[in-house]
């Protein structure tokens, strides 16, 4: 009897029949098929090799063990990646890719590691190693747009913590006051939606005052041609040690500045001024000069207003917190909301309100970055692990943003569309006369565009490897770039010939 009779016979055994609505079913199990539910994933391997990506990742990786009986550098770093794409919280998760029939040969490896193989494999790699090997790869995702003028957003998160991990402190948690937590500093490119790099902090370390030496430190490492446009960030970093580094480097800035007294008496002073003038979405805006006190001198600020209309609930004092009264019709006096913006830009007023409305995208950032890739999760004991986690979530991040945008260059797409779009679909993997064979099911409503866009996708990155054949992974790397982000980077070059093909839109 042969192997595959056997295998046949064991099925049948353990078959079992069910009733459904449709009828009767039989149902079996097989272990042993080369299938996947992540069967579109070989186009993003295809994008990682040709780039050159993930060989430099791994090759650079300082991860070394002593034992001949060790895993394997490229299977662990293999694993790690495909648990942070399939959209895992939790090391845990890991075992539920554990027994992919296809793609650990696809990455170059035998087999997959199991969750506690990956957590002592990060315990292995010394803390700053591992921060330089993972900020010099985040730099190579980003560095080659930063010829185009760009906005740097800074920005933190908080990530609730539930044990008695290393600096799970009781810090600024506006979601669940008193929960202890870690703190994300985190610096993104505006418009790309890239990551730069990313900090994790204990709870009570919110404040810019302890990553901002880290962030300066990274802007002097860049070229002057290479630094952003305009630094960019809420009312934490309204701050005159912001303000004064910023300056001392010529770095343009735009911040807002918290309500204070003394912020507050210049929009008295200025309410009834006759020269406001439009700022966009209801809003009309002035500009002033301000010295604050602490501040080392007087700055440029634009107050910001929008008048309330409609029915508004107003609260007493706080004596009197369940005493409410309903304006409702006309109100007698105008009443504003108010926003005071600080700058050291000389652009009109219209165009700082609309830049500083546009920071509201980073928001959008945190929100893919936890909750639909691993921010939120991947918490270990100890900080260190879980600061080279967060920079390992937000390389794969960048890598998937390039591969979406290289397959739909018009638009971004958050992870909760992109991976049924590009990830998702039943595969099967069958292998004849020396030829390997994957056949690819997609439940997807939008299955015939989501082939067209990625046959269109294989077909520039065969062209890429053929016309390009003497070009370095940076080279490569850069032609993806310019493709991907032909907007945001007004190139007027085009790649080189036979790589002009356009992917459908989907």
């Amino acid at each position: 009897m042969g192997e595959a009779t056997r295998r046949a016979l064991a099925r049948q055994q353990a078959a079992i029949a069910i009733d459904t609505f449709g009828g009767r079913i039989h149902v079996e199990w097989d272990p042993t098929a080369a299938v996947t539910p992540l069967g579109q994933l070989p186009f993003f391997i295809e994008f990682l090799k040709v780039s050159g990506l993930f060989d430099s990742w791994v090759a650079d990786c300082p991860l070394e063990y002593q034992s001949n009986h060790a895993s394997d550098k490229r299977a662990v770093l293999a694993t790690l990646l495909l648990s942070i794409l399939a959209g895992h919280h939790r090391y845990a998760h890991i075992t539920a890719i554990r027994q992919d029939g296809i793609h650990p040969e696809l990455f170059g490896v035998t087999h997959l590691v199991s969750e506690d193989t990956a957590r002592r494999a990060l315990a292995k790699i010394n803390e700053a190693s591992g921060v330089a090997w993972l900020d010099r790869h985040l730099a190579k995702t980003t560095r080659p747009l930063l010829t185009t003028p760009w906005i740097l957003d800074l920005d933190a998160t908080v990530k609730c913590l539930y044990g008695k991990q290393e600096g799970a402190i009781v810090g600024y948690n506006p979601k669940k006051p008193g929960r202890p937590s870690h703190s994300y500093h985190s610096a993104l490119m505006a418009n790309t939606r890239l990551a730069l790099t990313v900090e994790v902090m204990a709870g009570n370390e919110t404040a810019p005052l302890h990553t901002m030496p880290g962030i300066w430190a990274w802007l002097d490492a860049l070229p002057k041609a290479a630094r952003p446009a305009v630094l960019r960030g809420d009312v934490a970093y309204g701050n005159e040690s912001v303000l004064r580094e910023a300056e001392a480097r010529d770095q343009p800035y735009l911040t807002k500045l918290r309500l204070t007294k003394h912020v507050k008496d210049l929009i008295k002073k200025l309410f009834r001024h006759t020269g406001w003038a439009d700022a966009g979405q209801g809003w009309e805006g002035v500009e002033d000069t301000l010295t604050l006190t602490g501040w080392s001198r007087s700055r440029r600020v634009v107050v910001l207003r929008r008048k309330l209309s409609g029915e508004m609930l107003l609260t007493g004092t706080e004596d009197r917190q369940n005493e409410f009264a309903f304006i409702e019709g006309d109100i007698p006096t105008a009443r504003y909301e108010y926003a005071v913006l600080v700058t050291s830009t000389q652009h009109k007023v219209l165009t700082l309100a609309q830049l500083y409305r546009d920071r509201a995208d980073a928001e959008n950032n945190f929100d893919e970055l936890k909750n639909q890739w691993g921010w939120g999760g991947y918490t270990t004991q100890d900080l260190a692990r879980c600061r080279l986690m967060a920079r390992m979530v937000a390389l794969v991040y960048n890598w998937w943003n390039l591969f979406v945008r290289l397959a739909q260059p018009h638009k971004h797409f958050e992870a909760i569309t992109s991976r049924p779009l590009l990830l998702y679909g039943v595969a099967t993997q069958t292998r004849h006369s020396g030829q390997t064979r994957l056949t690819i099911t997609s439940t997807h409503a939008k299955r015939s565009a989501i082939q067209a866009v990625l046959t269109n996708l294989a077909g520039f990155l065969t062209a890429l490897k053929t016309t390009a054949e003497q070009w370095t992974d940076g080279q490569r790397l850069h032609a993806i770039l310019e493709r991907a982000f032909a907007k945001f980077m007004l190139t007027t070059a085009g790649p080189p010939a036979g790589l002009t093909a356009k992917p459908d839109p989907i």
